[in-house]
């Protein structure tokens, strides 16, 4: 398959500024995503499931929590999602907010953005697995410690980075079926719920006594409906990038927010318990007090069926976000190395699952904690460079264009950003701590990596063979 040309670029951009653009030489053999497919690796990049829903209620009360979810998809998701629309679009190469960052603020700040946002998705990444056995040591109880459990985690971790080497095109359809599968037992659950909901259990602001944990309580929406932008890293494999990217994030965004919002609501009114019982796997819980063990079994077979598509998806987008970096000349020319057989990105995979199972192993709450202040970093970095590059080249093509003007678009990403302050405030000093170490990293790496260009120690691609140079306008 060819890649189409860009529109005559006269209409691109009002000055010589580089747009990267994907090549025939990384997509001719490639099988490009369809709508479908991209709809369920958004979904599971950022939600998979109302799994980790539960937090909320047990730190808040019932009223609180489904106000959370109400209301937090349109000041956080809906803004993310709008600005990975319209740049996704903009510039339609693998590398996604790499590329943002970079063509707003210069290439320290792409590298820092990409040392930011592929930490803290790597580190994700190594949380899936373990996961998936710690719901199905529930089944099997053999899993839940020394031997058995290494070596589930390590077989698992594996067969699941084999499949995504396989292909994207594979992973797509993999996660609509993983996505069928495990919300159907809470579709299920919601309707027989239906006669048994008691609707003035939807105010209790929860029970008297216990402490509302607002720290949990916000971390708990940020956990569940974050990485939007995820996706962005892989606009180089999607099928007409410009109609494709913004139908199927705005599907998501309301797949997403209905496949929250219709358990909690369900759960909190027709189910009565001790609000501190309201922990991670709850549902499951739930399931079997609604309608039976037979559906409390298919949510928490469910609920691993999540992970692997958590998973996949999250591997997918840190490999390509390499590969893009690769080709933008960010990292050396041999993490664009594509596999012969699948054409996917295998050194990309292979780095990102060696790191995730090196973490697999550890007592990780903090490192998770600053894998999020990362990503948070990285979204500060964002925000500011969806608003500069408005202003910086206001006439480029954006085949998508967010409807607001510069300064409605200033107060869209200032809500947000208050919100990401605030996350950030509230950590602890330890995650201060490896989160400064990691972005010290990330600045001796961007320093090395220019050396070894000036050096010749490396080869590195020639970044101008993966842009178009548009004409002035």
């Amino acid at each position: 398959m060819t890649e189409e040309k860009q529109p005559p670029v006269s209409t691109m951009a009002e000055n010589s500024t580089k747009l990267p653009i994907s090549t025939t030489k990384t997509t001719k053999k490639s099988k490009k995503l369809s709508l479908i497919p991209l709809i369920f690796l958004i979904y599971f990049e950022v939600a998979g499931g109302p799994y980790g829903e539960e937090p909320a209620v047990q730190s808040a009360g019932p009223l609180f929590a489904i106000l959370g979810f109400l209301i937090f998809p349109f000041i956080w998701s809906v803004p993310e999602a709008l600005i990975t629309a319209e740049l996704s679009t903009t510039f339609p190469g693998n590398g996604g907010f790499v590329v943002w960052a970079d063509r707003a603020f210069g290439p320290f700040w792409g590298s820092i953005m990409g040392t930011w946002k592929f930490l803290s998705g790597v580190i994700n990444i190594a949380s899936f697995p373990v996961l998936s056995i710690s719901y199905m040591e529930k089944l099997f109880p053999v899993f839940s410690s020394g031997v058995p459990r290494y070596m589930a985690i390590l077989v698992s971790t594996l067969l699941l980075s084999f499949l995504n080497y396989t292909g994207l095109t594979i992973v797509g359809y993999a996660a609509v079926v993983l996505g069928v599968v495990s919300l159907a037992p809470f579709i299920i659950m919601s309707l027989i719920a239906i006669p048994k909901i008691h609707v003035h259990r939807w105010i209790s602001l929860g029970q008297r006594g216990v402490k509302k944990d607002w720290n949990l309580f916000f971390n708990s929406l940020f956990w569940n409906l974050n990485f939007w932008d995820n996706v962005s890293t892989l606009a180089g494999e999607v099928e007409n990038p410009q109609k494709t990217f913004p139908l199927a994030l705005f599907s998501s965004v309301i797949f997403t927010c209905l496949g929250y919002i219709i358990p909690l609501l369900a759960v909190t009114g027709a189910v009565s318990v001790d609000q501190k019982e309201w922990e991670t796997g709850f549902m499951a819980i739930a399931a079997e007090m609604i309608c039976g063990k037979w559906l409390k079994f298919w949510v928490e077979i469910g609920a691993v069926l999540s992970a692997i598509g958590l998973f996949e998806a999250q591997l997918s987008s840190s490999a390509f976000q390499l590969l893009g970096m690769a080709e933008l000349a960010f990292l050396p020319k041999f993490f664009s190395l594509r596999s012969k057989w699948f054409n996917t990105p295998w050194v990309g995979i292979l780095l990102s699952t060696a790191i995730s199972l090196g973490l697999s192993y550890m007592n990780f709450t903090d490192i998770i904690s600053s894998a999020n202040f990362l990503y948070s970093l990285g979204m500060l970095l964002e925000f500011a460079s969806f608003v500069w590059l408005r202003r910086k080249f206001p006439k480029i093509n954006r085949p998508y264009r967010v409807p607001m003007k510069l300064p409605g678009l200033v107060i869209m990403c200032l809500i947000p950003c208050v919100f990401l302050v605030f996350i950030m405030a509230i950590a602890t000093k330890i995650v201060f701590l490896i989160s400064g170490l990691m972005t010290v990293g990330g600045i001796g790496w961007y320093f090395f990596m220019k050396l070894c260009k000036s050096k010749k120690w490396l080869k590195f691609h020639d970044a101008d063979s993966y842009v178009e140079e548009p004409i002035a306008g």
